[in-house]
């Protein structure tokens, strides 16, 4: 019988083989899919209070994905990177990700990680970098997305956001919540973003 894990894995990636991005179907081809599991105990947060709104907000596409997350947010193993010392009691209040592979998630992938990011309303998620390349898919849509020196605009469910290795950027939701689909890869895979933008574009 299909574990929780093993059915994230399935949702996560079908969700994905639908993305219609030439740089994502590049991404899905390089994932070795057979990947070795690894046992992970539970960790909820708060941000999972946002788990049925996010679920109901999600167009049909996502919405498999997400009512899957909603439905067994207890059981899956939630994690954050940053402290109440780096953004805030209000953001960590309001942040979390579920990594489903990678170095630390359900599935060992020392090449690429992947899983997904919550936020909730009314949040800044201010400038930071990384050395990975990320390829960001919010699956929920309203949410303001910046990049480099750029100017801050919205981006809708289903768009496909690229971020360079060490390109600045930063995330603000309105009145609702974000959950967006995340990539990393070509870099260190657990690293903790470094936080402002000095000199990345």
């Amino acid at each position: 019988m299909p574990t929780v894990s093993d059915q994230l894995l399935d949702r996560f990636h079908f969700y994905l083989d639908g993305a219609d991005s030439a740089l994502v179907a590049d991404a899905v081809a390089r994932i070795d899919w057979d990947m070795p599991s690894r046992p992970l105990e539970p960790r909820p947060l708060s941000c999972l209070r946002h788990l049925d709104r996010i679920a109901e907000a999600a167009p049909q596409g996502a919405r498999l994905l997400a009512r899957f997350v909603a439905d067994h947010r207890e059981e899956l193993r939630w994690g954050q990177t940053y402290t109440a010392t780096d953004f805030g009691q209000a953001f960590i209040d309001n942040y979390g990700w579920l990594e489903v592979f990678g170095t630390r998630g359900y599935f060992v992938n020392d090449a690429v990680a992947a899983g997904l990011l919550i936020l909730g309303p009314d949040i800044v998620y201010p400038d930071h970098h990384h050395t990975a390349e990320e390829i960001y898919i919010p699956l929920t849509g309203s949410t303001e997305w910046r990049m480099g020196e750029g100017c801050f605009r919205v981006r809708e469910a289903g768009e496909v956001i690229h971020h360079a290795s060490n390109v600045s950027h930063a995330m603000r939701t309105g009145k609702e919540p974000l959950m967006a689909l995340y990539i990393w890869r070509d870099g260190p895979l657990a690293q903790k973003s470094i936080i402002g933008s000095e000199g990345r574009s």
